[in-house]
């Protein structure tokens, strides 16, 4: 497939989305500490950082579809509290 075939993902959040912005947005809006406990992995739960999760994220791919489910969570979260009266 060349890229110019390669088809238009608009309905995918993840869709554009580097694993470093995800990291960053959740540990951002939930802070490493819960991020830890939701997903316990040592790089989230001992001296954690953006560095050292992605390089555990690359090597691990059940690690990063836990990161990436969470990131999904989050985005329902934030759509149904700003959506709520």
């Amino acid at each position: 497939m060349s890229d110019s075939t390669v088809p238009a993902q608009p309905r995918n959040p993840l869709h554009g989305l580097t694993l470093e912005a995800i990291v960053t947005a959740l540990a951002a809006h939930y802070g490493w500490a819960e991020l830890g406990e939701r997903i316990p992995v040592r790089c989230f739960t001992h001296d954690p950082s953006v560095r050292s999760s992605l390089k555990f994220l690359r090597k691990t791919p059940w690690a990063r579809d836990k990161v990436e489910s969470l990131y999904l969570f989050m985005l329902r979260e934030k759509r149904r509290s700003s959506s709520a009266p």
